[in-house]
């Protein structure tokens, strides 16, 4: 079987389907004749933490994306620093969801708007010709003007069509734990831990614990981010903090996170554009899943732009996300961690530990609250410094 679509999306899962729902939006006709293609068949199973930010949700609220599926809205946060304890608290600061179930219904959402998706479909090759992308699949070839590759930190599209590139990968490993078996008080306060007191000893990361519902029951998804990837130490902080929960020795699993750089990484090439964790995630958190969102909506407008001048040499699409405000952001981002994983990060910590204001000027900036993550550093200090500045509850204790 062969066929021509203008657009093919590989990966449907929150960059594949905003990339599609956007286009909608934008260019319904040519989302009427865009494909999705995915090797599983939803709801599939997705290792990953399942954090999304109030950014997040109101990306997919902007877009008539009901979010109505499982989740458990977090209320509290508590960081264990290498210096102190610090707990913040407020409303809705974060919604842990189920990838299975938050994929599947992005993937509905799709479908509900015309937009074809195969699911079960394995892509075994791609290859560039003249007037855009053979993508060879093993239910048939299909030729594309545009391939978007939304196929996560692994992307085949990425390292057939873009570059193998400098391999900026962290790692993070996970478990997931039912509340029953210890003592662990955030599910019922409705807070989520992190805990970087292994930054000291070298770890460049942290650990988790979220509160989350499997099937409706209450667990703990507990898990370890690290920029270094060496394995044994990071299953010792996991096991140190599944210890915590009473299942030192609980199953686990592990999976890569790409991070983008700045005017380093590639997102574009002809006929392909990248989004989501095939472009890069965070490097400070390793968040992604608000990130593929907002991918997803420049990879459309990319898109819309390409078929309207007919320029497929995705040149524009890099200056874009480069120059935009997720590419400042994520700059900033990988600044961060560079300075927090390091042999500074007792005067990193010192500052927002003792700085109840630039602390929470910071999760906002980082959580997208109020679009701080689109302001500028100035606007940030002016803010700072006026005597009205909105700041939420927040209680300090030493470790």
């Amino acid at each position: 079987m062969s066929e021509t679509r203008p657009v093919v999306i590989v990966g449907s899962g929150p960059a594949g389907s905003a990339t599609a729902l956007e286009l909608h939006r934008l260019a319904p006709d040519l989302a009427a004749d865009t494909l999705i293609l995915d090797k599983a068949t939803h709801p599939r199973p997705k290792v990953c933490a399942g954090g999304v930010i109030p950014a997040g949700r109101q990306w997919l609220e902007s877009r008539d994306v009901p979010f109505d599926m499982p989740h458990v809205t977090v209320h509290k946060a508590r960081a264990r620093t290498p210096n102190a304890t610090v707990d913040y608290a407020e409303p809705n600061f974060c919604y842990v969801i189920r990838r299975n179930e938050f994929d599947s219904a992005l993937a509905g959402a799709c479908r509900e708007r015309g937009i074809e998706l195969r699911e079960g479909v394995a892509v075994r090759d791609l290859r560039r010709e003249r007037d855009g992308v053979v993508v060879e699949t093993d239910r048939g070839r299909i030729r594309a003007r545009m391939v978007i590759g939304a196929d996560g930190s692994g992307s085949a599209v990425r390292r057939r069509l873009v570059e193998e590139g400098r391999e900026t990968i962290a790692r993070a490993v996970m478990s997931d734990v039912p509340i029953e078996t210890g003592s662990w008080d955030g599910f019922a306060e409705r807070r989520y831990d992190f805990d970087f007191s292994d930054v000291p000893r070298g770890m460049q990361g942290y650990r988790w614990s979220f509160p989350c519902l499997i099937d409706g029951v209450p667990h703990a998804n507990v898990g370890v981010y690290s920029l270094n990837r060496g394995s044994e130490r990071i299953k010792q902080a996991l096991s140190g903090e599944l210890s915590l929960h009473g299942a030192a020795n609980a199953r686990h699993v592990a999976f890569p996170i790409r991070w983008y750089q700045r005017g380093k990484t590639r997102v574009a090439a002809e006929s392909v554009l990248l989004a989501g964790d095939a472009a890069g995630a965070d490097p400070l958190m390793g968040e992604g899943i608000s990130l593929a969102l907002e991918y997803g909506a420049f990879a459309a407008q990319a898109i819309v732009d390409a078929f309207r001048t007919d320029d497929y040499s995705g040149a524009s699409y890099q200056r874009v996300i480069d120059g935009s405000w997720l590419g400042i952001k994520l700059g900033r981002l990988h600044a961060t961690a560079r300075w927090f994983y390091s042999r500074y990060w007792r005067w990193c910590f010192a500052v927002p530990e003792r700085s109840p204001r630039l602390r929470a000027l910071g999760l906002r900036w980082y959580n997208g609250i109020d679009d701080w993550d689109r302001r500028s550093i100035a606007d940030a200090a002016i803010s700072l410094l006026r005597k009205d500045f909105a700041q939420p509850r927040t209680i300090d204790g030493n470790a």
